[in-house]
């Protein structure tokens, strides 16, 4: 999960913008951004940033353009290649991009797509080409072409093949007749300017692969295909409709992956479950249209407590729900509260499964398509459509009332999970009314443990989590008593991945840090009493420390997953090295730095000017005058270097220097990224399933870096 969810930020200060050369304010003082510009002035307004995910941003939106003509059922193939250089290839089957003339723009419809924003066929209902889109609704490509140092256009239409070229946007000559062909569809390339993505442009194969198999699933009987040709060297690009055609006859060989699911949601579902034990054997699935609302969902109970909820609307993922959700958890309580009395699993004496009940062990997906879409905010996190909540209402409670009714094992497996799930509420809660009563969550007390910072401002407290007493010890020592607080583990924290909250409660070590926190936990955690807003993980640099952090952030993601969201956890960044020239010292956080600090300073890495410090060696110095002499001359040429292999092998300022002063720290901000990914891989690694983290640690023991 680290590499994945881990984000490395430095501590700046802020620059101070220039004063104004006067304070008039009239017409001449109205900037107009013509055609693409205001893409280039503010592009984070249409891709959110710059970064990397901004520049997979542009291979999205590329992409929605193929994926909408295959979810309208023009297209079943879509190719996306990484092409040497920074370029970018997307391929689709479809209709192909119109090259007419344009009757408002006077220029090439291809042209006006490319160019203009707002142009593009999703506008205008069924009439304009598309029933459903998702995307930037006409913006899309030509924000990425915008963006792009160089975009060149390839259409297969009619028997032709159509060709127009852009620089930064612009246009480089009409659009022209370069050959005949026998397919149809459309071949986009694009090169992303490095003036706007100045990080580099370093696309991820993973991120892209886990986007275009997430998107195969959710538009299922269409071929999509990943290929990674970047260190092919010339690649032949123009002579072909995919590039997969070359590797085909022997030309290319590179990495490549291939996604086709005829079964849609259903398959999805089993691919989430891979890891999991379930409960009733069929997948449940649905596949229907409702009053204009195309719905789709398909759900599997597995032997868990954690519900798995995922949504999409027109193809784009919901990370906070909506109406869809709504109308979907509604129902789904309702069914099952029906069925289990009906069958006399639920008692009359005995109160209703709540939501929560309902939800406990669950792996859903509800996906819905609408033409008039409408989400809550810019960033599509929300659906807001009201119609979504009753379409999926009504689809969703007459098929799975069928469902129940023809699987009577499976109905009966999965009311018996709900029970269960309602009888361990309730003796949880219990447990922990028993833990309240005693006031150990109220706040009342601090742990004996805890060295609190003496300001009481969240936005300025900082707590470091610190491995083991003598790491913490040294940390009470360096710190910045007026905002840094510490918090001392002893050993590793219990694995909650299977823990009830009643059992991670009688952890000592997991209520202390609760307590800390100060934002209780369950049904009563609340967010605004947080009394840190940064929460610093700080553990060794090796197999132990991982654990202990893999264990801290289990529970993070577990328990206090809106503290993950609103970017309060971090991982400290310790050294590696500690490397001495005479009274020169430099601190090195990695191999590359080491050895860049070496060079710095005439050395080398691997020749004989290096000698390892060691205690030792210290106490000869001190204890033999002239030995001491000449051992000091000796060292005064050499390089010498200290491997830390824990926190607890610093003193106090070193401690503060290179870890805790925001001056200076590194620092790792955790992220989840992709919600569904990172939930997998608990599972795996910290889950029951001992098969299935062998696998995974087999497959990628050659990723690991590791320490011996």
């Amino acid at each position: 999960m680290a590499k994945k969810v881990e984000e490395k930020i430095k501590k700046t200060s802020g620059a101070k913008g220039a004063a104004p050369k006067s304070n008039e304010y009239d017409a001449s003082s109205i900037t107009v951004l013509e055609g693409l510009e205001p893409v280039r002035k503010r592009p984070g307004m249409y891709i959110g940033t710059t970064g990397p995910d901004g520049l997979h941003h542009l291979i999205w939106e590329i992409f929605d353009n193929s994926r909408d003509e295959a979810m309208g059922g023009f297209a079943d193939d879509i190719e996306i290649a990484l092409l040497p250089g920074g370029y970018v290839r997307v391929v689709d089957n479809g209709r192909g991009i119109p090259v007419g003339i344009h009757p408002k723009t006077k220029v090439s419809a291809l042209e006006t797509i490319m160019t203009t924003l707002h142009a593009g066929g999703k506008f205008g209902g069924e009439d304009s080409g598309y029933k459903v889109s998702g995307g930037l609704h006409g913006v899309g490509a030509s924000v990425v072409n915008a963006l792009s140092e160089h975009t060149k256009v390839i259409v297969h239409k009619e028997g032709q093949m159509h060709m127009q070229e852009y620089k930064i946007g612009v246009s480089q000559g009409k659009v022209k007749v370069i050959g005949k062909t026998a397919h149809t569809g459309s071949i986009v390339f694009f090169k992303p300017d490095v003036t706007i993505f100045k990080d580099g442009i370093n696309y991820s194969w993973e991120k892209i692969v886990a986007h275009i198999r997430q998107q195969a699933y959710l538009v299922k009987d269409t071929r999509m295909t990943i290929i990674d040709a970047r260190e092919a060297g010339m690649v032949d690009t123009e002579d072909v409709f995919y590039v997969r055609e070359q590797m085909a006859i022997g030309k290319l060989d590179v990495p490549s992956m291939t996604f086709y699911f005829e079964n849609g949601l259903r398959s999805l579902i089993a691919f989430y479950n891979q890891h999991q034990t379930p409960v009733h054997k069929n997948i449940f699935y649905i596949d229907k249209e409702q009053d204009n609302v195309m719905v789709e969902l398909a759900l599997q109970y597995v032997d868990d407590t954690t519900p798995r909820l995922t949504a999409f609307a027109n193809n784009t993922y919901n990370s906070e729900g909506g109406t869809h959700v709504t109308g979907f958890k509604t129902a789904l309580t309702r069914i099952l509260n029906t069925y289990a009395r009906s069958v006399g699993i639920l008692k009359e004496s005995e109160e209703n499964f709540t939501g929560d009940d309902a939800l406990e062990g669950i792996t859903a997906v509800v996906s819905v398509k609408m033409p008039e879409i409408q989400f809550e905010g810019q960033t599509k996190a929300k659906l807001g459509s009201v119609e979504a909540q009753g379409a999926v209402n009504t689809v969703f409670t007459a098929a799975f009332t069928s469902f129940l009714e023809e699987n009577p094992d499976d109905g009966r497996a999965i009311v018996n999970k709900v029970l269960l799930a309602l009888k361990a509420r309730k003796a949880a809660k219990a447990a922990k009314d028993s833990i309240l009563r005693k006031g150990a969550l109220e706040g009342m007390t601090l742990p004996g443990k805890l060295a609190d910072c003496q300001t009481k401002d969240a936005s300025e407290s900082e707590l470091f989590i610190v491995e083991g007493d003598s790491a913490g010890g040294t940390a009470k020592t360096g710190r910045d008593r007026r905002t840094q607080a510490i918090l001392p583990l002893r050993g590793k924290i219990l694995n909650i991945e299977r823990a009830r909250l009643d059992k991670m409660l009688a952890s000592e070590q997991i209520k202390n840090l609760v307590v800390a926190l100060g934002t209780a936990i369950g049904d009563v955690f609340d967010l605004s009493k947080l009394r840190y807003h940064k929460i610093i993980i700080a553990t060794d640099a090796d197999v132990d420390g991982a654990h202990i952090r893999t264990l801290l952030l289990t529970l993070f993601y577990r328990h206090f997953r809106a503290v993950i969201d609103g970017g309060f956890i971090y991982i400290a960044q310790p050294p590696l090295y500690k490397i001495r020239k005479g009274k020169e010292i430099h601190y090195a956080y990695s191999d590359e730095e080491r050895n860049k600090v070496y060079k710095e300073l005439g050395g080398d890495a691997s020749s004989s000017d290096t000698v390892l410090e060691t205690e030792d060696e210290e106490e000869i110095e001190d204890e033999e005058g002239e030995v001491e002499t000449a051992t000091k001359a000796k060292r005064a040429s050499k390089i010498t270097l200290q491997r830390y292999k824990g926190l607890g092998e610093m003193n106090a300022s070193e401690l503060w220097e290179t870890t805790m002063d925001p001056k200076h720290r590194v620092l790792k901000r955790v992220t989840v990224d992709d919600a569904a990914d990172a939930d997998r891989i608990f599972d795996i690694l910290m889950g029951n399933d001992v098969a299935s983290r062998k696998s995974f640690i087999q497959s990628n023991a050659k990723l690991a870096n590791l320490d011996v």
